[in-house]
C-alpha cells in the first residue's frame, strides 16, 4: 500500500510542485531577474507560469520563508553599523535607513521620506525591537549628525540607552556599505520602487 506523500501545509492546494515554487522565489532573490526573466527560463525547463504568478510566489512565501530561516539564524552581534542610502520611490524619493552587526547580519531596515532626527528616531526604535531581548553595545555611524541627536533623544526615552557606545568611523560601515550593493542592483533594472511599503 502507498503511503501518502506529506505535503508542507504552505504549499497545499498549489497547482505546481515545491520545487518549482521554490526554484523561481530563490532564482529572484539570488540573482538579477525580472519576474519575465523567469517565466522564459521556466518555460525551458517546460513548466509554464505566469509573470503574475511569480510575483504572488514572492510576497506570499517570502516572509514564510523568512520566519523559518531566522529560527535557525544566529542572532544578531551587539555591533551595529548604521548608514542611510538614497532610494528611487513613487511618488517621490526616500531614504532606506539599514543596520547589520560587525558579521554582515542583517538587523532591520526601514524605508522613510525623510532624513531628519524623527526618522533616525523611528528606525532606531524598530531595530531594537527586532532584535529584542538583545540590546546593541555599540552603533558605529557615518557622521550623519541627525543619525547621533536621534540617539541623544532616545536616552531621554529609555535609560539603556545611555550605556551604548555611539562611535562614528567611515571605514566601519564598509560592512553595510557593501551591503546596500544588492539592494541598489535590484532597484536599477526596476527604475525605483512603485510604492513606499518596500519589502526589504
Amino acid at each position: 500500500m502507498t503511503q501518502p506523500i506529506e505535503r508542507d501545509a504552505i504549499y497545499r492546494r498549489r497547482r505546481f510542485r515545491r520545487e518549482v515554487i521554490e526554484g523561481c522565489v530563490r532564482s529572484y532573490l539570488t540573482y538579477r531577474l525580472s519576474y519575465r526573466d523567469l517565466v522564459t527560463l521556466m518555460a525551458e525547463w517546460d513548466v509554464h507560469v505566469s509573470h503574475t504568478t511569480i510575483m504572488r510566489w514572492v510576497f506570499r512565501y517570502v516572509p514564510e520563508y523568512e520566519k523559518r530561516w531566522n529560527r535557525r539564524a544566529r542572532p544578531v552581534g551587539s555591533s551595529w553599523r548604521v548608514e542611510e542610502t538614497y532610494i528611487r520611490s513613487r511618488p517621490k524619493t526616500g531614504y532606506l535607513y539599514r543596520a547589520v552587526d560587525k558579521q554582515g547580519k542583517t538587523v532591520g531596515s526601514l524605508f522613510q521620506t525623510t532624513r531628519g532626527i524623527a526618522a533616525a528616531m523611528a528606525f532606531f526604535r524598530k531595530a531594537v525591537a527586532s532584535s529584542a531581548p538583545r540590546w546593541p553595545r555599540k552603533i558605529t555611524l557615518d557622521g550623519h549628525k541627525q543619525s547621533q541627536w536621534a540617539l541623544h533623544r532616545l536616552r531621554r526615552e529609555d535609560r539603556r540607552w545611555i550605556h551604548v557606545l555611539v562611535r562614528t568611523c567611515q571605514y566601519l560601515n564598509n560592512v553595510v556599505e557593501q551591503d546596500h550593493r544588492a539592494i541598489k542592483s535590484r532597484c536599477r533594472p526596476m527604475l525605483g520602487f512603485k510604492s513606499y511599503g518596500l519589502r526589504l
